[in-house]
């Protein structure tokens, strides 16, 4: 791969981050206040907080910390020759994640750090899912399938998933096929760790495999049509099945269409893991080659939006490359630097330097 695709490593990543500073100040607010605030046409250009900076939420937070993860896991294999234990070393990363956010678990005496736990910016507390801090905070406990023994299909397994599409791509390169089923088994069995309905770990297979897909080489349509394919017969699969079909459909359907919150807000509020896929893929899809007008319809609705934000920036992000953000977003945005180091690590994957190892210290 070339330094162009290492462009679209970063830019899935900070994509995600634009999309996802975009959304957070209006995460919580209905359409008609949001328009109160920002105008007819809802919030467009990123707000600085308190601190000047446009400001990342746990969305961005847990990726980065999914990313961490994904390598440290692919160093221990690379280091051991073994087979690389994805959930169990993004598990222990997600632990590192609770403790920037001020929580304790039972297993916190376990922990084996890794280089995100000190960056200081990521210690910041904003709005974290309580699905996520109850699973990890030991409440959760892990069946023998790897799946968290809860109900929930709250969007927070989707929503920080897309470095597993990114490390398939680099981990089976030049089979698009095989990348795309690996991506979709791990974005599933990251997502499981802390939401155990299938529609809380489905959409994050299914978000990993359109961005190694993409990666690959092929447009997010032909990511869609693929990833529905491992869907299909799986037990609980039927929810998040129907609501890509209904994205595909809805853009396929209406092309002419001018999309509005009403249209996005037909696909559901985003809270839920199937939802907030729905709205992602399609504003992405209808955006074409303009990412800002992709998060931007992402994030104008009802429903949860920075996390649509984020998701839709993803992938838009993997499919335009970094240079298809706007260079005023960036420079202002909070943690650039470590977001774009980590989607350059993601790119190169593994190193055998002894920088390399204490980065992503095998586990």
């Amino acid at each position: 791969m070339n330094e162009i695709n290492r462009k679209r490593f970063t830019g899935c990543l900070l994509g995600g981050a634009v999309g996802d500073a975009l959304g957070w100040p209006i995460e919580f607010d209905d359409m008609e206040c949001v328009i109160q605030k920002y105008g007819p046409a809802g919030i467009q250009d990123l707000v600085p907080g308190e601190g000047g900076k446009f400001e990342i939420t746990d969305d961005t937070q847990m990726t980065l910390f999914t990313a961490e993860g994904l390598l440290r896991a692919w160093a221990s294999a690379r280091h051991t020759g073994g087979v690389p234990d994805f959930a169990a070393t993004v598990r222990n990363s997600y632990l590192c994640w609770l403790k920037t956010q001020g929580e304790t678990s039972s297993l916190q005496s376990e922990i084996r750090p890794g280089w995100l736990l000190s960056i200081e910016g990521l210690h910041r507390r904003r709005a974290p899912g309580n699905t996520c801090l109850n699973a990890l905070s030991g409440d959760g406990l892990i069946s023998e399938n790897g799946i968290v023994s809860n109900a929930s299909k709250g969007c927070g397994g989707l929503m920080r998933a897309a470095p597993g599409g990114l490390l398939a791509a680099r981990i089976i390169d030049g089979d698009s096929a095989g990348t795309a089923r690996l991506a979709f088994e791990i974005g599933c069995a990251t997502a499981s760790i802390t939401h155990g309905h299938p529609s809380g770990y489905y959409p994050a297979g299914i978000l990993a495999s359109v961005i190694a897909s993409i990666i690959s080489g092929g447009s997010i349509e032909d990511g869609i049509r693929i990833s529905l394919s491992f869907l299909y017969d799986r037990l609980g699969a039927k929810e998040t099945i129907d609501a890509v079909q209904s994205a595909l459909d809805l853009w396929l359907q209406y092309p002419n269409v001018i999309p509005s919150p009403e249209t996005v807000e037909s696909l559901g509020d985003g809270w839920t893991g199937e939802t907030a896929l729905a709205i992602a893929l399609y504003c992405a899809l209808v955006a074409g080659d303009d990412l800002v007008k992709g998060v931007r319809l992402a994030v104008n609705h009802s429903g949860d939006s920075d996390s649509t934000g984020s998701i839709t920036g993803n992938i838009l992000g993997a499919l335009l490359g970094e240079l298809a953000i706007p260079k005023e977003w960036l420079s202002q945005l909070e943690l650039a630097d470590v977001i774009k180091q980590v989607g350059d690590d993601l790119f190169t994957t593994f190193e055998g330097s002894e920088y390399w190892l204490k980065r992503y210290p095998p586990m």
